[in-house]
């Protein structure tokens, strides 16, 4: 019985870290993100209140790291009542935000770097290296943040579903009823 606790502790261990990992991966892209601009003397300036997909990100961003704090908080408060299936669906809904708001930011920098020919938008990173540049680690900070969050989920689906006995096949139904 002293191994199963151990296996609880070492997990709930490995959840808080991940979520505190979360929180300076997500503060990260935000700054960056609010902070990124540059100018150019042909083309004017650009930043992010320009593209409304990183104004998603940094929402999602904040929704993100606020929740991480707070279920790290909540998951060592020992009076609450059972929070195993909040922490499974609000992991689940935060990790599919990450995912929408990743793929939609993953298709501006894919816009920025190759343009769309099909409607006269040409790439933009030429004329805003140090902006694209960003753009990248902005990226790379999120896909951890969803890889951290993706990990998160899947810990949180262990604790609920492990809670419960497995389904009965049909004959062992059938030796219950003789």
């Amino acid at each position: 019985m002293m191994i199963l606790g151990e296996n609880v502790n070492t997990l709930k261990v490995i959840d808080s870290s991940l979520r505190l990992f979360v929180v300076p991966l997500s503060l990260g892209s935000m700054w960056l993100t609010l902070t990124n601009h540059q100018n150019n003397e042909m083309y004017g300036k650009i930043e992010f209140s320009n593209l409304k997909g990183l104004k998603f990100l940094v929402s999602i961003s904040a929704i993100s790291a606020a929740y991480a704090v707070v279920a790290v908080v909540s998951s060592w408060v020992k009076n609450l009542m059972n929070k195993a299936w909040i922490f499974f669906v609000c992991d689940q809904v935060v990790a599919y935000l990450m995912v929408a708001s990743g793929g939609s930011f993953g298709e501006i920098v894919y816009l920025a770097y190759n343009g769309n020919p099909k409607v006269t938008w040409s790439e933009a990173c030429s004329s805003y290296g140090r902006f694209c540049g960003r753009l990248n680690l902005i990226l790379a900070l999120h896909l951890i943040a969803l890889l951290c969050f993706f990990l998160l989920s899947l810990i949180s689906a262990f604790r609920v579903f492990t809670r419960f006995e497995p389904p009965l096949s049909s004959k062992e139904v059938e030796d219950e009823r003789t």
